[in-house]
């Protein structure tokens, strides 16, 4: 009996042995990351109570767009830890586009060029009630800017100490901008982007570190640009009880109401177009301001209108989404009533970030790496609710862009801005991992490489 049992038993032996051997190549519960990755995360755990210093101490001065003085100084203490982390750095002056400036940072090596971007200025002005860093709890922090995005520089920062740690950086071509504009951007808007376009020129990738909708479950590879428009119209002034007569019209109201229903009409079935008019004046005489979004009028019901101004935005995908939707209001503006004359002018802001096939390729090395540190997977978040942010600036010139993976929490813009403190090591190890794998697999510029699956 022993000797007809004995090949079975080394069969059974035979598998468990093959499974033993396997065993260490399958992903655990946290996913399978390399030796220098683990590193990494260790270290980034070890030195969170420093990030979370650094992120109390630059919430703590007020950086407002207008206050230049305030984002020069935030802008020093990041240029300090970049300097310490043997970045060059340069402050660049923001005079020529009426604003504090931009820090730039640069840690040249051979291999291809990755762009990190943040902003240093936020929304609360030195008027503002809302000044400082306040904690709600031990997961919760309140602060002017801590999600939008002063803890996304702080990310970068960390993420770069976590690749010094295991010597990954010293053979990483890394610029960094820290624009001091971005919630308010300069004019003229070309000076104000071009040290933005100049730090793109040759990079493969481009990465953003805004908090986007605050969900670490999503990010963003897909933004909507920005472009204000302005209707004028003049119609013929006469007695309100002439209107619609054949060599009088219908006046300026009446047509500025026609274009603005068949934009309606028109354009609002198409997805992620959107247009908005925010503010419309109209009388015998009107005065309209655009910069302080104010206007006046003066008329008479019983005289017809001859002005109408109407002021309003458009949010659009991609550039010939742009484009269309620019040619089919122009179409309609045409065709005025008898009697009126419309004009349309546009002002592109941000410009449309689409969903290319590179972008998607960083989303699919985030989502890994997010996985195998345990934090889960990642998927691109709507486009229709990211907004604008400055990674859109340099979509014509860099062929892979991601956003929105910098501190999460809830309410920016607004006096209850809130950090997660607990997704501070969380996205900055797998930022910091990303990077990595990302630095690894571009063989040249503009082509990235997957990681097997």
């Amino acid at each position: 009996m022993l000797n007809a049992k004995w090949p079975m038993l080394n069969a059974k032996r035979a598998l468990l042995f093959l499974i033993l051997l396997v065993l260490p190549a399958l992903p655990t519960a946290q996913g399978t990351v390399t030796a220098d990755e683990s590193r990494l995360v260790a270290f980034i755990d070890k030195t969170n109570d420093d990030a979370l210093k650094l992120l109390e101490r630059v919430v703590n001065i007020n950086s407002g767009t207008q206050n230049f003085d305030g984002v020069r100084a935030v802008g020093k203490i990041f240029q300090q830890e970049f300097d310490a982390l043997g970045f060059k750095t340069r402050w660049i002056d923001g005079a020529p586009f009426k604003r504090a400036g931009h820090l730039v940072a640069e840690h040249p090596a051979p291999g291809p060029k990755v762009l990190l971007i943040g902003h240093l200025d936020t929304v609360f002005e030195p008027d503002s009630p809302f000044q400082k860093f306040e904690r709600v709890d031990a997961r919760y922090a309140r602060g002017p800017g801590i999600i939008d995005m002063k803890g996304g520089n702080v990310i970068i920062v960390q993420a770069m100490k976590a690749l010094q740690s295991t010597g990954a950086l010293s053979s990483m071509n890394v610029v960094v901008v820290l624009t001091g504009d971005e919630e308010d951007a300069g004019d003229p808007l070309s000076l104000a982007r071009a040290a933005l376009h100049d730090a793109a020129k040759g990079a493969a990738a481009a990465i953003g570190f805004e908090d986007g909708p605050g969900d670490p479950k999503t990010a963003v590879i897909s933004r909507r640009g920005t472009t204000s428009w302005t209707l004028r119209v003049k119609g013929q002034p006469a007695h309100s009880s002439q209107i619609f007569r054949q060599d009088i019209g219908a006046g300026a109201i009446f047509e500025a109401a026609r274009v603005l229903d068949a934009f309606r009409e028109k354009l609002s079935g198409e997805p992620h177009l959107t247009f908005n008019p925010g503010t419309i004046v109209g009388g015998t005489a009107v005065e309209h301001d655009p910069v302080q979004a104010r206007g006046t009028a003066f008329g008479k019901t019983n005289v017809i209108a001859e002005h109408a101004v109407v002021n309003g935005d458009m949010r659009t995908l991609s550039p010939d989404q742009l484009a269309k939707a620019k040619a089919a209001m122009e179409a309609i503006v045409k065709a005025s009533l008898p009697h009126t004359q419309s004009t349309i002018t546009f002002e592109d802001g941000y410009p449309p970030l689409a969903p290319t096939d590179g972008n998607r390729k960083l989303l699919a090395i985030y989502d890994q790496a997010s996985r195998d540190v345990g934090a889960g997977p990642v998927t691109a978040v709507d486009p229709d609710r990211a907004g604008a942010a400055d990674v859109s600036f340099v979509a014509a010139e860099v062929p892979q862009i991601m956003d929105g993976i910098g501190l999460m929490g809830h309410d920016d813009h607004t006096a209850k801005e809130t950090a997660d403190l607990d997704t501070l090591p969380s996205q900055t190890k797998r930022a910091a991992v990303f990077l990595l794998r990302l630095m690894r697999s571009v063989r040249s510029p503009g082509h990235l490489l997957i990681p097997p699956s």
